[in-house]
């Protein structure tokens, strides 16, 4: 997937799905985003850095989780600055893990990395 393409997928993110989801473990598009751009933050995460920083920034909820989590594995101390930040923000939004859809805030999910 084009980084491009994956950063505007994540971008615009409403459910945050790390895995498939349902009974058919269907794979959301978020969640290939995702999944690419790990694969690009392990070859090249300094390129990406300031994509990350405007997601972290521009992004829905769901986006902001998934920024974070990606700068997260890319500079540990900044990741964790990141979900400080976002456990503040009382925004809304869907995570699915396998069957199990839920609903959260921004601040209930960071408080909890």
């Amino acid at each position: 997937m084009d980084l491009e393409v994956a950063l505007r997928e994540l971008a615009g993110a409403d459910i945050v799905a790390f895995g498939g989801v349902g009974l058919a473990s269907t794979v959301l598009p978020a969640t290939e985003a995702y999944r690419a751009l790990v694969a690009a933050v392990d070859r090249d995460g300094a390129a990406l850095r300031p994509h990350l920083d405007r997601l972290l920034e521009h992004g829905t909820p769901a986006g902001k989780v998934y920024g974070a989590s990606l700068l997260d594995r890319l500079d540990p101390d900044a990741g964790r600055a990141a979900w400080r930040r976002l456990a503040t923000d009382p925004a809304e939004f869907t995570t699915f893990s396998g069957c199990i859809m839920n609903k959260t805030t921004l601040a209930e999910y960071a408080a909890a990395q």
